[in-house]
């Protein structure tokens, strides 16, 4: 008897396989999460991430209409790199797009550049560059030197062939603004804020309150005399509280650990923080609504939180995504707000530098709690 309960039996294994599989296809949240998320990051990777951006936003600014200044600016509309968006006519105007993040690119062109060029005299060429992110900038930076060499060769010949004799017949001067050096952790931790108050705060709420329905504790709850209202309210403001901890110990070890330059108003960024805050805890709320168990609000809170990252230009630049990518990144508040830290922190913006980036999340928050208070409501009631 012994002998017969130890011996493996396929007629067994078979009915737990397919116990399972029943399981499997009863829980349709579940099982739409295993075959979509496969599915998200194929179409993700395979298609919307690109490590070396093209067609950059440039605006020129030029003080000579020479035909060596034309043949550099037509150069760079056919380049892969550059993309001319912009006429601008004062170095204000141009540090502007810079600040707001219009443009990637400047270009300066100084007067008499192309009589100075024939001269032989080498006239300066000046390229501004938003390098708050340096891999969105890099490869461009390193192509514009042989772009403007390669641009004037078929113009130096006959008599200016001397020119080609020599040195470079121009100067190139590049100015990353904002991170000169290029270094990536200026990028990284700054943006690593909404990463982790996206993560945490979506989770946390769509766990604590699929996690009292699922104990019968909301019932309980509710047998008092406290309002649904009031129960959500109590719910979200300890989160909030949390992550604005959150935030602080970030701030903290930027600065004095990894030495990331805070150049904006840091209560500027903790009050405009709310607005991202509370659009994280409405999309936990709504999940939470959702979700039969806490399983279901993990996956949820998962498959909104892979495109949140991959899509917002925290891991990889923005701006080399495809146009629909793009479309689809910009509904995620994490992309508005990594534009808003970057902002403040690195290049100092104010509110009315990051205010195109505060309308986008107060959206986003307004349906996510609309939805969400809705749905809580309903399901307390």
């Amino acid at each position: 008897m012994a002998t017969a309960k130890i011996r493996f039996s396929p007629c067994r294994f078979w009915a737990v396989v397919r116990k399972e599989f029943l399981q499997m296809r009863r829980d349709r949240v579940t099982f739409a999460m295993m075959l979509g998320i496969p599915v998200l990051q194929m179409v993700l990777f395979g298609y919307a991430i690109n490590a070396d951006p093209r067609h950059l936003p440039t605006a020129v600014l030029s003080a000579d209409n020479g035909v060596f200044s034309r043949r550099i600016v037509a150069a760079m509309q056919n380049s892969s790199y550059f993309q001319l968006t912009r006429n601008v006519d004062s170095e204000s105007a141009a540090n502007r797009l810079i600040e707001i993040g219009d443009v990637q690119f400047v270009l300066n062109i100084p007067e008499q550049f192309s009589r100075r060029l024939m001269r032989g005299e080498r006239p300066a060429l000046l390229l501004t560059a938003d390098a708050t992110d340096p891999a969105a900038t890099s490869h461009a930076l390193a192509a514009f030197k042989t772009l403007t060499e390669s641009a004037l060769a078929g113009d130096l010949k006959g008599p200016l062939s001397h020119l080609q004799l020599t040195a470079a017949p121009l100067e190139v001067i590049v100015h990353p603004q904002f991170n000169p050096e290029a270094n990536t952790r200026y990028n990284i931790v700054p943006g690593l804020m909404g990463v982790v108050l996206t993560m945490t705060l979506v989770i946390i709420t769509a766990l604590a309150i699929t996690r009292e329905r699922e104990r019968g504790t909301m019932e309980n709850l509710l047998s008092t005399p406290v309002r649904p209202l009031e129960v959500m309210f109590g719910k979200i403001i300890p989160y909030i509280i949390v992550g604005y901890l959150q935030m602080g110990f970030i701030l903290l070890v930027s600065h004095f650990i990894f030495e990331v330059p805070m150049a904006g108003n840091l209560a500027l960024l903790l009050a405009v923080s709310l607005l991202f805050i509370a659009a994280n805890l409405g999309v936990g709320l709504t999940f939470s609504t959702l979700a039969r168990n806490q399983l279901q609000a993990v996956q949820m809170a998962f498959f909104f939180f892979l495109p949140s990252i991959l899509l917002s230009g925290f891991m990889f630049p923005f701006r080399g995504m495809p146009l629909w990518a793009q479309r689809i990144g910009e509904v995620f508040p994490l992309t508005h707000y990594l534009r808003i830290v970057r902002g403040v922190l690195l290049k100092g913006n104010g509110l009315t530098e990051i205010a195109p980036n505060l309308w986008p999340i107060a959206i986003f928050l307004f349906v996510a709690l609309s939805i969400g208070l809705k749905r809580f409501r309903r399901t307390l009631e």
